[in-house]
C-alpha cells in the first residue's frame, strides 16, 4: 500500500444544501480520492483524473468545492496539525494543492 498523500479528518461534507457528515474524512492515496464518513464508510471515491477541486473567491478560506465523478461536494476543512496556541495553514488550500500536484493539473475557479 502506498503512502497517503493527503489526509484530513473532521471534515464537513455536503451535497447541495444537504449535509452528509459533519466529521468526515478525506484521503488521497494510490491516485484516488476518497470521501468517507466518520465511521470510515465510503461516501464517494474516484481516480484523481476524474476529480477537480477549487476554492472560489466567494467562500471562506476553510471551504473548498470538489467534483467527484460529476457530483459536486462542498467541503469545510479545519486547520491541519496546528501547533499549540497557533493557527496553522487552512486545510482547504492544502487539499486543493494536493489534488493539483497529484493530477499534474492547475485549475482556477
Amino acid at each position: 500500500m502506498a503512502e497517503t498523500e493527503f489526509r484530513a479528518t473532521g471534515v464537513r461534507i455536503g451535497r447541495r444544501l444537504r449535509s452528509l457528515t459533519r466529521a468526515g474524512q478525506i484521503r488521497i492515496a494510490d491516485g484516488r480520492l476518497e470521501l468517507l464518513t466518520s465511521y470510515g464508510r465510503e461516501i464517494d471515491s474516484a481516480p484523481l483524473t476524474q476529480v477537480s477541486a477549487v476554492r472560489p473567491w466567494y467562500v471562506p478560506e476553510d471551504k473548498a468545492l470538489a467534483t467527484v465523478n460529476g457530483t459536486r461536494y462542498s467541503l469545510t476543512l479545519g486547520e491541519l496539525d496546528p501547533a499549540p496556541g497557533e493557527s496553522g495553514p487552512p486545510a482547504a488550500g492544502r487539499f486543493i494543492e494536493a489534488v493539483r500536484q497529484a493530477t499534474g493539473r492547475f485549475r482556477r475557479a
